[in-house]
């Protein structure tokens, strides 16, 4: 095989160092533009479009809206459900004060009744005021009026409203009526009026 002369073989060591060169440079220039792409790429991200915030912002105020307009809807059904519970009450014990009235009348009817009748006259008058008592009470009995129940009742400060005591004994335990100074009364499920009385104790 011939051998290449010094010419041929510096020539060629040249073009190998040009190739060489040439390949670094596109290596540089590619990393160059890879590396424009990232930093251009992260500028658009910090970047944040106006648009974007407003959307955002709107976003918000419709959350805040429509958890207002809850709220505003709950306290709504709250005060119907409130309103209907009212007029429910007030329907149910429709005549309360009327019928908180009629109990003196009716006591000084017991008392008119506790009376001796002497003579005929007396005896008539004490009749009709047996009649209008009768009366009395179906009416109030005809709208859930009732009178408390009392003597030998174990005392409740619900409906009894104790005004003296007593000692206890056999035939009165303690915390038990013992006598009725004022009969009492019940409007359907309310004490329309304490009954007066005496608590062994």
């Amino acid at each position: 095989m011939a051998k290449k002369s010094t010419s041929e073989t510096a020539s060629e060591t040249a073009q190998s160092s040009a190739a060489a060169e040439s390949a670094t440079s596109q290596s540089e220039a590619t990393a160059k533009a890879a590396a424009s792409d990232t930093t251009s790429a992260a500028d658009q991200t910090s970047q944040t479009d106006p648009r974007d915030e407003q959307i955002e912002q709107l976003k918000q105020q419709l959350d805040q809206q429509g958890d207002q307009l809850l709220r505003a809807q709950a306290e709504i059904v709250n005060m119907q459900n409130r309103n209907k519970k009212e007029q429910a009450a007030i329907i149910k014990y429709d005549g309360q004060s009327l019928a908180k009235d009629v109990l003196p009348v009716l006591d000084n009817l017991e008392r008119a009744l506790a009376t001796e009748a002497d003579d005929a006259a007396a005896q008539q008058l004490k009749k009709g005021v047996e009649m209008v008592y009768g009366h009395l009470q179906d009416a109030l009995k005809k709208h859930e009026i009732t009178e408390v129940p009392a003597a030998g009742e174990k005392f409740d400060p619900n409906i009894h409203q104790a005004v003296q005591t007593v000692p206890a004994d056999d035939d009165h335990p303690a915390d038990t009526v013992v006598q009725v100074l004022q009969k009492g009364y019940l409007f359907k499920d309310r004490t329309l009026r304490a009954a007066m009385v005496i608590v062994a104790q």
